[in-house]
């Protein structure tokens, strides 16, 4: 009878161990294996009137192509971007907005607005605006923009973009504008006509394919959503700082970076011509780019063992800065219903934008590759 009631007592004891042993197991296998039954993404609207349609343009920055590469080549290129008509153009800055209000936060952003904003200093002393103000105006001014604008109406409308901290959409106005209307006055310095000018041949998506695009189908503006909101000063301790780095290197140290670089170099040495620019546009578009890009830099930091979490941070920054991307841009599409919106953004960005915008009820996402073709 003794063993008896061990035994039992053994095999009790078992059930209740085995018993907490899956209480304990099952938030983990829960957080694992949950699938939510609500799939945004399977209802998609409108019931009536036009959807909205979003084409992602990875790309290159620019600045970083080879010697090679001239603005001329970009023909083929804005020829199909041209051919499929977008309503709204979207770019990878930061807005004016934005960047005031990281201006008020230095500890944080000081970096950040260095790198990443442009000086509307020149432009507000001489249209007397704040950066809200700008914007504020802006839009009191587009709401009641004529079919025909006089020449001083786009000079004025370009000033106060730039008072607004959005050079590109000004950049827009100055290419409407016919060449011997380009000229210092309606709130335009000398400074800031210069600037105009040296920003049409300079080496960036957004001046060159955006506001060269957005004049030629006639739209007024460019929509600047990229977000630096989530950007955090480095360590300043040296050795964290030392760590962090090594730590994200070695992640990057991987067998789908170095066929990304060789798959960089062999597109690069064919930049000679507005083919070699097409060809790569439809490589870094193409289906399995966004896989290899995950493969070779976040996939691989997500991975990264440092007890610290150093690529878990990296990712995390990245996933936070997508999202609120893809957020500034289904602001505009809520705002005008019916657009169909370009957004020209760095290749590594293309697959979480189009995750992302998937999900959403009211956006359609659009294929590069028929449009590149």
């Amino acid at each position: 009878m003794i063993i008896g009631r061990s035994m039992k007592s053994r095999t009790a004891m078992a059930r209740a161990l085995t018993g907490m042993a899956m209480l304990l197991a099952a938030p983990m296998a829960l957080a694992q294996g949950y699938q939510p039954k609500f799939d945004p993404a399977r209802f998609k609207g409108p019931v009536q009137g036009e959807p909205n349609e979003v084409l992602v343009l990875g790309t290159p920055h620019l600045s970083g192509l080879p010697a090679s590469f001239t603005p001329e080549m970009l023909g083929p290129l804005l020829d199909r971007l041209a051919s499929w008509k977008p309503t709204a153009i979207a770019t990878e800055d930061l807005s004016g907005l934005q960047c005031d209000s990281l201006r008020r936060y230095p500890e944080r952003y000081a970096e950040t607005v260095e790198t990443y904003c442009f000086d509307p200093g020149p432009a507000g002393k001489a249209t007397g605006l704040t950066v809200p103000e700008a914007n504020a105006q802006v839009e009191r001014m587009l709401a009641h923009w004529p079919a025909n604008p006089l020449p001083a109406q786009r000079r004025r409308l370009a000033a106060t973009f730039l008072a607004a901290g959005e050079p590109g959409s000004a950049l827009v106005q100055w290419l409407r504008l016919a060449p011997q209307e380009r000229k210092a006055v309606d709130g335009l310095t000398a400074e800031l006509t210069a600037r105009l000018e040296k920003d049409r041949s300079r080496r960036n998506e957004t001046y060159l394919i955006a506001a060269v695009l957005a004049a030629r189908l006639g739209l007024e503006r460019l929509w600047s959503v990229d977000d630096h909101s989530a950007d955090s000063p480095e360590p300043g301790d040296p050795a964290t700082l030392k760590a962090n780095e090594e730590a994200i290197m070695a992640a990057w140290d991987n067998a789908a970076t170095e066929k990304r670089k060789a798959q960089s170099a062999a597109i690069h040495a064919g930049l000679t011509d507005a083919g070699g620019v097409l060809a790569l546009y439809r490589a870094l578009n193409a289906p399995e780019a966004a896989m290899l890009a995950y493969q070779s830099d976040f996939g691989a930091a997500l991975a990264e063992p440092s007890p610290q979490g150093f690529g878990r941070q990296y990712v995390g920054f990245w996933e936070t800065r997508n999202l609120r991307m893809v957020a500034n841009m289904r602001d505009v599409l809520g705002r005008y219903p019916g657009t169909r919106m370009l957004t020209i953004v760095g290749a590594s960005h293309k697959g979480y934008y189009e995750a992302y915008l998937q999900q959403m009820h009211d956006v359609r996402l659009v294929d590069p590759e028929t449009v590149l073709k």
